[in-house]
């Protein structure tokens, strides 16, 4: 592969592998063992989270800087603090109505191309990091260390961020930007088939 066709393709390898993980594991931890790995692999095997997490580095790529590098580390960072929530067992209503809304919302964001002040997009996105981040933690298996599950699933939460940005940063041209917005809008539609089962 020559590089100027390896430039092209890289980026978009990582969404294609992390939209393609198995469906049927999310939120499971069937045969995963170990705090890290038990961590790192449960939003990669949600594809609620999964397109929820891209869709914050999609829309942080689509509003450029500073947003492009504030969104993703808001995110992670609130989920953690959701995610010790939920394993001090603090109860939150409505978990999944919350991370099938952040499909929602944040394909709409992009699919739309709008564009809010910075920290108004830093309160949405941290708001529904709340959601992701207390799933990940009354999901906990009673076996896994707290601490390096944390760390597995904000780890794994970045890469998804980073996956959204390198397929965002394709919106510099026209062709580009229609089918970043255009995974917007299959990431809320998405969200509203998530809506339906959690509902």
């Amino acid at each position: 592969m020559s590089p100027r066709c390896s430039r092209f393709t890289a980026p978009l390898s990582l969404p294609l592998l992390v939209l393609l993980s198995p469906l049927a594991l999310g939120h499971t931890e069937v045969g995963v063992v170990g705090g890290f790995i038990s961590g790192f692999l449960h939003p990669i095997y949600g594809p609620d989270h999964v397109v929820a997490m891209v869709a914050v580095g999609l829309w942080g790529a689509f509003l450029g800087s500073p947003a492009i590098w504030l969104l993703p580390v808001v995110f992670p960072l609130v989920m953690a603090f959701g995610g010790a929530l939920g394993v001090l067992g603090v109860p939150l209503p409505g978990v999944e109505i919350g991370i099938a809304a952040s499909a929602i919302v944040l394909g709409l964001m992009v699919l739309l191309a709008v564009r809010p002040p910075l920290w108004v997009a830093a309160v949405l996105v941290g708001a529904f990091g709340i959601f992701h981040g207390h799933a990940h933690g009354t999901e906990l298996p009673d076996a896994s260390n707290p601490l390096t599950y944390a760390i597995g699933f904000v780890l794994a939460t970045g890469l998804m961020h980073l996956a959204g940005i390198a397929f965002g940063l394709l919106a510099g041209s026209p062709a580009g930007r229609l089918a970043v917005r255009s995974a917007g809008g299959l990431i809320s539609a998405a969200g509203l088939y998530f809506l339906a089962g959690a509902l």
